[in-house]
């Protein structure tokens, strides 16, 4: 029999446990932070809080108390003189940074907050929480939604941009002379790897939420002339012509049934010698203590918030690309949070 806690041990892990609970505070702080743009109102150097309250329209000295919080949270800090200044991780909350996560922070802290309180109905009943919550599913909410389409695909491409040279190293895209990205988005990824290999060509297909602000972002990128850009649904069938078809996150955003749907359109565009990629991440056999395992059951959560769909294990996926008719033929972790999943049609 183990021994009692001594009562310094049941304070210490009720100590934890209320960090835990009580933790909901630094999202929504510092999506206040990111829609007010304190840190852009920053960047040039430090300001008061009275100062940034006449910048926002915000009142002066609740304004004061959430910079302050941030201090807490190393999001800035405060000088001898009153001011605040911008940290190293603060300055990701920029619009328009390498590595901003600013769009995300809002997206999380705005538009899907509500989905996140209804976890117990969506444990209890199987269906998502965005679905109880807005009476719709999946991304149906952004087709009426511009203003969330719009920082959801923002979203979807600073997330996209912190892996994609990773990607782009760790797999030999070159072997390819089309590339259809599907569910690409803006085409963050899909301009990359046309940037790394000249010779290459793209497919770039979403939504038209998605794929109207897609444009501008390859023509920024110069590869706009080497991408064909084209909108519809996956559930309804996707392009052909490409030798390599890509989907990054996407399959998880879904339970089995609509990801064979999704996987068999893909299979019956593709030639006989073309390939699928899914970029995915690879839930454990087994789950763990600790930040690697937790960073992957934040995603599980929140996806059974938003999709009730699954993150997968290394072995459910290939059960879900055998039953769509494909054969694995290659698993390559890149980063910690994406794995290569390379499949050809099955014979």
């Amino acid at each position: 029999m183990p021994e009692s806690d001594t009562d310094d041990d049941v304070l210490a892990n009720a100590s934890r446990l209320l960090e835990m609970v009580n933790s909901s505070w630094m999202p929504q702080a510092l999506r206040v932070a990111a829609e007010l743009g304190v840190a852009d109102l920053l960047a040039d150097g430090p300001r008061t809080a009275d100062d940034l309250a006449g910048a926002t329209s915000t009142h002066a000295s609740s304004l004061h108390r959430l910079m302050r919080a941030l201090v807490t949270i190393d999001i800035l800090g405060e000088r001898a003189d009153g001011a605040f200044e911008l940290t190293p991780t603060g300055r990701l909350l920029q619009a328009d940074v390498e590595g901003t996560v600013r769009s995300w922070t809002i997206y999380q802290g705005r538009d899907v907050w509500d989905e996140w309180g209804l976890m117990l109905e969506a444990v209890t009943t199987g269906r998502s929480g965005r679905e109880i919550a807005n009476g719709k599913p999946g991304f149906e909410p952004l087709r009426d939604d511009p203003r969330r389409a719009a920082t959801f695909n923002s979203a979807m491409a600073e997330l996209t941009r912190l892996s994609t040279r990773a990607i782009v190293a760790g797999y030999d895209f070159g072997r390819f002379s089309r590339i259809a990205d599907i569910g690409g988005g803006y085409g963050e990824l899909l301009g990359a790897v046309l940037i790394a290999h000249p010779a290459t060509s793209g497919i770039l297909f979403d939504l038209p939420h998605a794929i109207e602000n897609a444009r501008p972002h390859l023509a920024k990128s110069g590869v706009l002339e080497r991408c064909e850009v084209v909108s519809g649904s996956f559930f309804e069938g996707v392009p052909t012509g490409a030798d390599l078809f890509m989907l990054k996150s996407v399959i998880h955003d879904w339970d089995d049934e609509r990801a064979v749907e999704i996987l068999m359109n893909v299979r019956r565009a593709m030639g006989s010698a073309a390939r699928l990629l899914l970029i995915e991440r690879l839930m454990p056999e087994r789950m763990t203590s600790g930040p690697e395992h937790r960073s992957l059951a934040r995603t599980d959560m929140n996806m059974l918030v938003a999709h009730a769909a699954p993150e997968r294990t290394e072995i459910q996926w290939r059960r879900l690309l055998d039953s769509a008719g494909f054969s694995v033929v290659g698993v390559t972790p890149i980063t910690a949070t994406s794995t290569v999943i390379e499949a050809v049609a099955a014979v």
